[in-house]
């Protein structure tokens, strides 16, 4: 692991003990150096002592638990070794998919989340094929427990999470009750932000002489920085950063990423777009961080593009906003990263870009801070506008002022004759819309929405057009949008995960998945078989019928959807109960039947997901 910057006092994540598959995944995802909380737990894990962590939510204890505990577990057995528990659904699904992020080394490795409110049936057939890990919610995992779907017999490590959270939600019992059908000989790691009286009783009766890992943050904001929030996510952030860049008058700033690798990418992509800003991350040479960072403090760069580890010890009067690009993993961190504005009494602004899937954080830094963070008002297009309007003019006056156009004056003069004296203010505006090119240089109102979902105008209307699958190009897809959305609480794999198992889809022929706030949209195989679309039509997800619809017809040709018109539906043929004149268990040997039928099989796609 690289740590090159300002950290020579600070251990690395190779020096804690773990694995070699591990730090390759760590390094993978670009985290630099661990956080305070992280580099006691995985010391003590790995050691195999239980533990005791009192932190509050968003501290980086996710992977304090989870790397050193996935080290431990035996890929060749099937059964389950590690048992999450997690207060609420939504921290549930979260953890599990932090959980297969640090598992990418480990092939074979199979997390599941299970929570009230999702059907039974997507949980029983991944716990009757064998899972690793389990994350879930109390009284979820209790009612797997009795069932006897959910074996406890091969658990080796157990962990609570935001314990004290437990105890105000009515938990305590159903823990307790958990914990007394756990092996004998287990490891465990609590966490909690606070410890009241039933949660000490929990530790006592539970642990085995447990260390103590208590982390202290900094949490003071200087007064004179305005901090707000941005709700946007996914492949909306770069737009989103671009109108703040368009809009805000700024002498220079910090954009905050979460990996090295994105430190890069963005900078690129800024640059193209027109910016002046450099990078900087861990792998950076002392002498070129020099350079960039004695250029940032000249004025000769306006942006910087930084990770945590990179921007510690910097110090830049100029500085006069710091942008989250992506959310920080800690309360202190987001202290630290806001603190690089408003020095020497100076005025400061931090914006912070959150995903739906990141509110919870955001109360955390609002809690921990105890400081309000306020919504920022949207740039309206108008605003853009005006902006773009005075850049393109200013452009102008410079070029007019500082080049030698005698070329193209020649040219533009030679053009005129040749046509018949066209008005030179036409020609003027032809070459500025061949200097512009496919960008347009005006926005419409509709397009000014990066929240992951569509704006209003543009959920009346959505045309969009299957890919093709990397892994089957020879394949044609349709595409299709699904009830369910980020206000569902849903992610790419509880789609996923569904129309698996419930129409015995092969994975690798489902394609692309985008989340939306009230829908998401799905690419399968034009050879899906109408008994198989009559199935996921009825599909529950979170609580909500997929009522599944087409988007593309037959061979990718894309097909306008109008809200509440023209859409393609089975009125009076199928309800969540199935036909009303047929018994749930002919239904059943009627889809059985139909799935026998399918042809042909489909297997594992790509998915992704736009906040």
């Amino acid at each position: 692991m690289s740590n090159k910057t300002n950290n020579k006092n600070k251990p690395s994540f190779s020096d804690l003990g773990l694995s070699e598959s591990i730090l390759k995944v760590i390094d993978s995802i670009g985290y630099e150096t661990p956080s305070p909380i992280q580099e006691q737990c995985i010391t003590y894990l790995i050691d195999g002592q239980d533990i005791i962590g009192q932190a509050q939510t968003g501290t980086g204890k996710t992977a304090a638990f989870a790397l050193p505990l996935l080290d431990k577990i035996d890929i060749k057995k099937t059964q389950t070794q590690l048992l999450i528990l997690a207060p609420t659904r939504e921290l549930a699904i979260q953890v599990s998919e932090a959980v297969q992020t640090y598992a990418r080394g480990m092939k074979g490795f199979h997390v599941l989340p299970i929570y009230g409110g999702q059907s039974y049936d997507i949980q029983l057939r991944p716990l009757k094929r064998g899972v690793h890990a389990v994350v879930g919610t109390p009284g979820r995992v209790m009612d797997h427990i009795k069932r006897g779907t959910l074996k406890l017999d091969n658990i080796t490590s157990f962990v609570l999470d935001e314990a004290d959270e437990m105890l105000n939600m009515g938990f305590i019992d159903d823990i307790k009750w958990i914990m007394e059908r756990i092996p004998d000989k287990r490891q465990i790691a609590l966490f909690s932000a606070t410890m009241p009286t039933a949660i000490k009783k929990v530790a006592e009766n539970f642990l085995n002489n447990p260390k103590i890992v208590k982390i202290k943050t900094k949490t003071e904001t200087a007064p004179n920085i305005t901090q707000k929030y941005w709700l946007v996510g996914g492949v909306h952030k770069l737009d989103a950063l671009t109108r703040i860049l368009e809009v805000t008058k700024f002498d220079a700033m910090i954009v905050f990423v979460r990996t090295k690798t994105l430190t890069t990418e963005l900078a690129e992509k800024l640059s193209a777009r027109g910016f002046s800003v450099e990078a900087i991350n861990g792998d950076i040479q002392q002498n070129q961080r020099e350079r960039i960072i004695n250029g940032f403090k000249k004025g000769k760069t306006d942006i910087l593009i930084a990770t945590d580890v990179a921007a510690r010890g910097l110090d830049v009067d100029r500085i006069s906003h710091v942008i989250n690009y992506d959310i920080p993993q800690d309360a202190e961190s987001y202290v630290h990263r806001i603190g690089r504005t408003g020095r020497a009494g100076r005025y400061g602004e931090a914006i912070l870009f959150v995903s739906h899937r990141e509110r919870r954080m955001l109360k955390t830094i609002e809690r921990v801070t105890r400081q309000t963070i306020d919504p920022i008002e949207l740039p309206s297009a108008k605003m853009i506008n005006e902006q773009r309007i005075e850049s393109f003019k200013q452009k102008i006056t410079e070029t007019l002022s500082n080049q030698d156009l005698s070329v193209f004056e020649k040219l533009v003069s030679e053009y005129q004759t040749a046509n018949d004296g066209t008005d030179v203010i036409r020609i003027a505006a032809a070459i500025a819309l061949i200097a512009q090119g496919n960008e347009p240089l005006l926005l419409s109102e509709k397009e000014i929405n990066f929240t992951g979902g569509q704006s209003s105008n543009a959920e009346k209307v959505i045309s969009l057009e299957a890919e093709l699958l990397k892994s089957h190009p020879q394949i044609p897809m349709r595409r299709y949008r699904i009830e369910v959305g980020n206000v569902n609480n849903v992610r790419p794999g509880n789609i996923l995960g569904a129309i698996a198992n419930e129409a015995e889809i092969e994975s690798e022929y489902i394609g692309s998945i985008q989340i939306y706030d009230n829908f998401s949209t799905i690419d399968l195989p034009d050879e899906m078989p109408q008994e198989v679309f009559k199935i996921l039509k009825k599909t529950v997800i979170s609580g909500k019928t997929l009522n599944i619809s087409e988007l593309t017809d037959k061979n990718n040709k894309t097909i306008v959807f109008k809200k509440n018109k023209n859409r393609r539906t089975n009125k009076g043929k199928f309800s969540r109960g199935g036909r009303n004149d047929t018994r749930p268990d002919q239904r059943q040997r009627n889809i059985s039947n139909s799935r026998d039928k399918r042809k042909p099989k489909f297997t594992r796609a790509k998915t992704k997901k736009t906040s």
